[in-house]
């Protein structure tokens, strides 16, 4: 079942006007779709459509038992086209700057329309996948009951935009790009806290630091299971968030997504800001009633979502708790539209 499988959208027409041949890969976990109440989940920079399983990055959160209960739910992930899981990443070496995270949001809903899926339960998705998911509420506003973006934002800030460059500078003229930008990139991950209280300023070796050793581990790691063309796009798409382009005021297009809006900030993320996460939400709650809020705690910056699993599965439990008169409504409601 959770097999990667393929859609071929001919002559997809980038919001740029360019027109490309792109295939979309995805995989679906635990039930059948057309049969369950379907979350989409939307991968982070480096993520896939592995969301659980044996080469799942996100089993503490996906699967049997798990906040989110393969026993309950449809799960369904696509690929960003060019991340270098779908196998199609030359096709991008060239082109990665024509695409925005509009763009990923209008490919996955040309891929929802394929698999004939007019509603979903919620879309959740974190850091880039979380602009990815915010996107898509912007774009198909009845979409979802519920939207759950995580460590992220409706907007990419200057201080995302300026990192982006730096990434993308590092990747375009390093003599080992993949190498030095993921060194770059763990810098704004984590905070100087987590660095402090796991390194103590202690030597391996006669001449190295600690965290020297670890950054260089991190950037050979992803050396060894990562595209070079695969960072460049999928940095590119973190650029690019932007909800409001072209459509007005953040408010204006906020109060026309009728799901419930549930955001999880992180206090010490220094990527995207708990700041500008809980000025989202007063702005939010200024045009709607179903919009909530909870802040992961943690030293260890954006990256707490990967990390700090018992605490992301309490503040989504609230969404993925389904009461079984409310999942019977649902899924009688999902298989009528489908």
């Amino acid at each position: 079942m959770n097999a990667l499988k393929y859609i071929e959208l001919d002559y997809f027409e980038l919001c740029n006007g360019k027109k490309l041949n792109l295939r979309l890969s995805y995989q679906n976990f635990g039930q059948p779709i057309g049969k369950s109440p379907v979350i989409l989940i939307n991968h982070a920079l480096t993520g896939n459509s592995c969301v659980t399983g044996k080469q799942g990055w996100w089993n503490d959160v996906v699967g049997k038992g798990k906040v989110i209960d393969t026993d309950v739910y449809a799960v369904l992930a696509f690929n960003c086209p060019g991340n270098g899981y779908g196998g199609i990443e030359e096709l991008f070496v060239d082109d990665y700057k024509d695409f925005t995270a509009r763009d990923i949001a209008r490919i996955f809903s040309e891929g929802l329309n394929r698999l004939r899926i007019h509603s979903l339960y919620a879309i959740i998705g974190a850091s880039v996948g979380g602009g990815v998911t915010w996107e898509l509420a912007a774009l198909r506003p009845n979409l979802a009951e519920y939207v759950v973006p995580i460590a992220t934002d409706w907007k990419s800030t200057d201080w995302v935009i300026g990192n982006c460059y730096i990434q993308d500078e590092i990747l375009s003229h390093s003599s080992q790009p993949l190498f030095d930008a993921r060194m770059h990139a763990m810098t704004f991950y984590r905070t100087p806290e987590s660095f402090a209280a796991k390194f103590k300023r202690e030597k391996q070796g006669k001449d190295a630091f600690k965290i020297e050793a670890w950054l260089a581990h991190h950037g050979e790691k992803l050396e060894n299971r990562f595209q070079l063309s695969a960072y460049k796009m999928m940095n590119q798409i973190l650029k690019t968030i932007d909800i409001t382009k072209g459509r007005g005021s953040f408010t204006e297009v906020a109060r026309q997504i009728t799901s419930h809006i549930h955001i999880i900030t992180i206090n010490s993320d220094l990527l995207f800001k708990s700041e500008e996460n809980w000025n989202t939400f007063v702005e939010l709650k200024s045009v709607k009633e179903n919009v909530t809020i909870g802040e992961l705690k943690s030293s260890d910056g954006h990256d707490a979502f990967l990390i700090e699993h018992q605490q992301l599965t309490k503040l989504l439990k609230p969404v993925f708790s389904l009461k079984q008169e409310h999942y019977d409504d649902h899924t009688s409601s999902y298989i009528r539209n489908w």
